[in-house]
This record gives structure tokens, C-alpha cells and sequence, in this order.
């Protein structure tokens, strides 16, 4: 049974401090001071009889009986909130809450965003961008209900539940008429490359490449995950541009971008969703992902060929 004297302020702010490894800004964040978010946690620790986070001049961390606590509570608020949601919403539509990676934010998810709104009319999704690991912890503290993109790599995934749904490869593109479309090796390496951001799956991938390229060193241009700079960045200049194939098939397609003859990955990584087992999911989360899992099965065989 729970402990009477544990508080929802309690857990709230529990779960504040474990998110933002603050107390500082987690106070900031429940619009309470910097003393009564630290009494609030003190509090919480005697009740339990341990100690939930390891302070430090530059912030908190948890502690394994914290890390324990946070695999239980976040669900439980999450639960909570989703119960009062239901009871005030005269509405019966369905809400989804979405981590979207930028590896399908042009190809596979608005097609299955498109089927989910013909097959359960007033469906709404909430779609969150980001990093793998920004998303994937999120979906670990119950905030998002599942996360979509090429993820496997990511370290944060352990502890949830990953979907492959097809392997896609990065692929390295330039505007239609570039003078490296035939492919001279020593000039790629000098040219000015656009690449996601450091600390990111994709990003550690292009530096595996260059490394095996014998240490390559190109000059970078630009760093971002978003797919409408990094495109029109790249139609503007000589760039070349490090992209999942997913994000650039209508593209290639056209002939607006022409793909380099250089394979980054032996293999593609593999597409998928990312779940929280520990999280029932919501009707609609459920049809979304029959959605997802119908147009994986129409794109697989849609690739570009390989160079």
C-alpha cells in the first residue's frame, strides 16, 4: 500500500529534479523556490529511507535506489495524469504523444500520420523533434507514449523496447550538377560537408567512415538535424550533405539532388519505433503504429540503389 505520507508534490518534483538534474531549475520549472524544492526531496528520501540523487556543485544525479523510484514513478504520474485527462475531456478523441526523428520526419511518418487520420478520424498527434537520446529519454520517464526513427545504436535505448521495421542506409548527396557526382575521392575529402550534431547516432557513423577512410578531416559547414536547412544550405552552395535515404528519395527522384557513388555504411541502419513496455499504450498509439508497420512494409523494397 502506498505510504499516506507520500505527496503527488512529492513525485512531481522527484521526477523534476531526475529530468533536469537540477534542483535549481526543476524549482524554476514548478514555479516553487530553490529551499522548498530541496526540503520537498529531503522529504521524499526520509519517507523511503534512502538516498534518490547525488549532489554536486554542478547538479544531481540519481542514485541506484533513485534510479529504481523513477522507473516506477514516472509511469505512475504519467498514469495519473492521463486518469484526470479522461474525466475533464468531453472530447473522445484520441491523443498521441510522439518522438519523431529527423531520419523519417519526410518520408515514413507523414504517410503513416496521413493513413492514421483516414482510419481513425479525429485522431491528434502530438509530435515531438529531437535528438535520439533527448526522445528516448523521455519515453523513458512515460512523457511519450513511443519514438520513431533510426535509433538502435543509441545508448539509451536499453531498458525499451525496439521495432525494426526496415534497415535504410545514410547516404551522401549534393545539388544536381555538382562536380563531384563522378565521385573523385580526394576532392570529397575536401570538401565542405553538412552532418548532424555531435553526440548524435548518425553523427558518430560519418565519423566512423572518415576513420576508415584513412582519417579524414573534410571541413564541416554545417551541424543540425533539421532537414529543411540542411537541403536548402545545400542546394544554395557545393556542400555535400550526410542524409538518411528516407529524407531524400522524392529528391533523388526528381533529380533536384544527385547521390555521391560513396557508401558511408556497409549496412543501413535499422528504422523502427522504440516503445515503454512498462506503458500501456493509448488506441491511437496502437493504430499508429499498424500504420507505421503498413507503409514499412510498402517503402522496403523503394530504395535507391546502392553506388
Amino acid at each position: 500500500m502506498l505510504n499516506a505520507r507520500v505527496k503527488l508534490r512529492h513525485l512531481m518534483a522527484f521526477q523534476e529534479v531526475a529530468r533536469l538534474q537540477s534542483m535549481a531549475r526543476a524549482a524554476q520549472t514548478l514555479s516553487i523556490t530553490q529551499p522548498a524544492m530541496s526540503k520537498t526531496i529531503r522529504e521524499l528520501e526520509e519517507i523511503v529511507g534512502a538516498a534518490l540523487f547525488e549532489r554536486s556543485p554542478s547538479g544531481v544525479t540519481l542514485t541506484a535506489a533513485g534510479a529504481t523510484l523513477l522507473r516506477h514513478a514516472g509511469p505512475a504520474l504519467r498514469s495519473l495524469d492521463a486518469g484526470f485527462r479522461a474525466v475533464h475531456q468531453t472530447s473522445a478523441r484520441a491523443v498521441v504523444r510522439l518522438g519523431a526523428l529527423s531520419s523519417v520526419e519526410q518520408g515514413l511518418l507523414p504517410l503513416a500520420l496521413v493513413r492514421l487520420a483516414q482510419t481513425l478520424p479525429g485522431a491528434r498527434v502530438q509530435v515531438t523533434t529531437g535528438s535520439s537520446a533527448y526522445l528516448l529519454s523521455r519515453l523513458g520517464l512515460g512523457e511519450l507514449e513511443m519514438v520513431v526513427g533510426r535509433m538502435s545504436e543509441a545508448r539509451e535505448i536499453r531498458g525499451l523496447h525496439f521495432e525494426p521495421l526496415y534497415h535504410e542506409p545514410l547516404v551522401l548527396v549534393a545539388r544536381a550538377g555538382h562536380a563531384l557526382a563522378a565521385g573523385d575521392a580526394a576532392a570529397l575529402a575536401a570538401a565542405a560537408w553538412v552532418i548532424p550534431p555531435a553526440a548524435t547516432t548518425l553523427r558518430e557513423q560519418v565519423e566512423r567512415f572518415w576513420v576508415e577512410q584513412g582519417g579524414w578531416c573534410p571541413p564541416i559547414a554545417l551541424e543540425t538535424l533539421s532537414l529543411s536547412l540542411s537541403r536548402r544550405y545545400v542546394l544554395a552552395t557545393e556542400s555535400v550533405w550526410v542524409a538518411p535515404l528516407d529524407a531524400v528519395r522524392e529528391d533523388l527522384a526528381s533529380g533536384v539532388l544527385v547521390r555521391l557513388p560513396v557508401a558511408l555504411e556497409t549496412h543501413g541502419g535499422a528504422l523502427g519505433l522504440c516503445t515503454n513496455l512498462s506503458l500501456p499504450l493509448s488506441a491511437g498509439a496502437e493504430r499508429l503504429q499498424a500504420c507505421l508497420r503498413e507503409i514499412a512494409a510498402e517503402v522496403k523494397g523503394a530504395d535507391v540503389d546502392e553506388p
